[in-house]
């Protein structure tokens, strides 16, 4: 890794903005990411995160701003960037007409794995995917949580020391979710430094430190525990009841609530003021004759804090215009 890394983080970024003719994709942001810590990069689609990877890895090069990854200049020294990094997109990128082996040793080529290395590389892969006697499998025959074990080999098979991991657990189940997430933290564990984007908030709290982009602004970071206390000013409650859908939008209009949304089978509320937003859901729930029902106060969810600092943004943007 380059010497000269400023204030020797693994990724910097200053100004970093996108245009794609007269759309802003990623607006003049600014963040660090420190060695050996697993940083989360969170928004909904389309709010920026792929287009800011893809600027970091150099497949594109910015319109304004600066950066570096690993000690290399963003725009300056890209195929750098390339050799030093470990890349894996949300959409699959192995090829499913070749074997697990033949992937495998297909990347060795493009990483230029020495030949007395190889072996030893290609048996690591295998171990930790856990796709020992698969070898000559070809690779669609795979389910989806077994590709993205093997993406993730592919992607470590030159033991890069930043991992770029765009989306990496969309579209598979919970368990698999859980999984991967110990690999990567294992990783993290070993010095690896780890950039993900995920929509799942759940997995966010993995994370040691993390921004929420929107628009293309990031508009929150911190920690978990910061994002949940600095960014969270209203207090949070949780309603339990039957058929929770179809109160969601009556339950948003009562005084005192700033905003509700749903959070599995239950509602959760932002309030301005916790006194007039309980005691208003209490007669609400009694002139519906809403009998299972309770309402309790809550530590906010990364959830929550999502959803708040999106609207929040939302209204301040309202008024500007």
């Amino acid at each position: 890794m380059n010497q000269n890394s400023r204030n020797n983080a693994a990724v910097s970024v200053e100004n970093l903005e996108k245009r794609f003719g007269s759309f802003v994709a990623v607006n003049k942001i600014n963040f660090e990411v420190k060695q050996g810590e697993i940083f989360g990069f969170l928004g909904p689609n389309g709010a920026g995160k792929s287009t800011t990877i893809r600027m970091l890895c150099g497949i594109i090069s910015p319109t304004s701003g600066s950066g570096q990854v690993g000690g290399y200049d963003i725009i300056r020294e890209q195929m750098k960037i390339k050799e030093h990094i470990g890349y894996m997109s949300q959409k699959f990128s192995l090829y499913n007409d070749l074997t697990i082996e033949e992937n495998i040793s297909f990347y060795s080529g493009i990483y230029k794995i020495p030949k007395d290395e190889k072996k030893a590389r290609f048996d690591e892969v295998i171990q930790a995917a856990g796709l020992e006697g698969m070898e000559s499998n070809l690779t669609a025959t795979l389910a989806a949580g077994w590709k993205q074990r093997l993406a993730l080999g592919c992607a470590l098979l030159h033991k890069p020391k930043i991992l770029f991991l765009d989306e990496p657990t969309s579209g598979v189940d919970p368990i698999t979710r859980a999984n991967f997430w110990g690999i990567i933290k294992q990783l993290a564990s070993q010095g690896v430094t780890v950039f993900v984007t995920t929509h799942y908030m759940d997995e966010a709290e993995n994370c040691n430190r993390m921004v929420l982009i929107y628009h293309g602004t990031i508009i929150a970071m911190g920690t978990p525990e910061e994002m949940k206390t600095n960014c969270m000013k209203n207090e949070v409650f949780e309603i339990t009841l039957p058929n929770a859908q179809e109160w969601l939008d009556k339950i948003s209009k009562l005084d005192g609530v700033k905003e509700a949304a749903l959070f599995g089978s239950n509602v959760h509320i932002v309030v301005y003021d916790a006194a007039r937003a309980v005691l208003a859901i209490k007669e609400f729930l009694q002139k519906e004759k809403i009998l299972k029902s309770s309402i309790n106060k809550i530590i906010p969810s990364l959830e929550d804090v999502f959803v708040s600092s999106i609207e929040e943004y939302d209204r301040t943007e309202l008024k500007k215009n």
